[in-house]
């Protein structure tokens, strides 16, 4: 296998292009060499996939048997329609890393992979889409729908789009769980939203990348939502968090309408905490048929705090500020439910 991985330097697209390389493939690296470090062993193209020159001079180092796109969350459909155009005729098949946010009924309601998508153009800008007053839709969602639909128009059946919700694990660099996992260290009284019971479906980047790795190979097509199958309960993942790190915390659960009714902002300042029905009820068995293989939820958190205690240090990213609630509020939400 000769492939092209768009990104291949950090998280995901790191995964990815080292795990090629330990089945024997040939990789290829493209991005603009400002985040992480090119992998060793990979052949690096460094330039602007939004550059339609840069694109013409990476084309000149195919073909390849794949793409892997890890790179499009931030572009445009049009950005996208443009490297999948450039590319269409030097790629066997593209496969696309998108999200969940496509659906039209996430986060509300319970996801399956025939599931309606948002309607997007191809050739869509950056002010395509609305977010709406509950916070779904939203503009991300339609441009990632877009960003498909950009990929479809080239490269039709030859396209597979990955659907993940949340991805975890070493190299992080969103801030989830290594939030959680610093604050568990930290311990004492610990807001914790109820119930404790809820399942959440994180997955590890590494099960991710070794199931877009296996997509590259194959000759499947069409759309594959990527989450955990089994889950865990969110008590027993704070629970994983405290025994790895040792913290002496004690959670404190608290009612979902008390946190919000406090401003605690979900999904950000409590992270993986979302009240949507749909968030968590994502069915990935059309994934699992296909081969994804999901390690325990409890295997990530491990293996994240013992990156971390190695001076783990992710690529710097502005989202990493958004996440974790300060501990001043915390300690007076605390307090007011003494």
């Amino acid at each position: 296998m000769r492939i092209l991985v768009i990104g291949g330097t950090w998280f995901l697209g790191k995964n990815i292009a080292e795990g090629a390389l330990e089945r024997g493939w040939s990789v290829t690296t493209f991005n603009r060499g400002r985040s992480g470090r090119d992998v060793e062993g990979a052949e690096p193209v460094h330039g602007d996939r939004t550059v339609r020159e840069d694109l013409k001079r990476l084309a000149q180092h195919g073909p390849w048997d794949a793409v892997v796109d890890t790179s499009s969350s931030e572009l445009a459909p049009r950005d996208v329609l443009l490297s999948t155009t450039a590319l269409r005729d030097v790629a066997r098949r593209w496969v696309h890393i998108s999200t969940v946010s496509v659906y039209q009924g996430w986060p509300h309601q319970e996801l399956a992979d025939t599931s309606p998508l948002l309607e997007c153009p191809a050739d869509a800008d950056e002010t395509y889409g609305y977010t709406g007053e509950d916070g779904s839709p939203t503009i991300y969602g339609f441009q990632k729908a877009g960003g498909e639909r950009a990929v479809t128009q080239a490269f039709g059946d030859r396209a597979v789009f990955l659907r993940p919700g949340v991805i975890l694990g070493p190299g992080e660099y969103v801030g989830r769980l290594p939030w959680w996992l610093n604050r568990a260290k930290r311990g004492g009284r610990i807001l914790a939203p109820e119930p404790s019971s809820q399942r959440i479906q994180p997955v590890d980047v590494r099960d991710v990348a070794e199931f877009a790795l296996d997509q590259a190979a194959s000759g499947s097509s069409g759309g594959y939502n990527v989450a955990h199958p089994d889950g865990l309960a969110f008590g027993d993942f704070l629970a994983e968090c405290l025994a790895v790190t040792g913290g002496a915390g004690k959670p404190v659960w608290t009612a979902p309408d008390v946190l919000i009714e406090q401003g605690v902002r979900q999904w950000t300042e409590m992270p993986l905490w979302r009240t949507h029905a749909g968030v968590w009820s994502v069915d990935a068995s059309r994934a699992v048929a296909a081969g994804l293989r999901c390690r325990p939820i409890a295997d990530t958190i491990r293996d994240t705090w013992a990156w971390l205690e190695a001076d783990g240090r992710p690529v710097g990213h502005p989202r990493w500020a958004d996440h974790g609630i300060a501990p001043e509020k915390e300690a007076k939400i605390l307090a007011s439910l003494a």
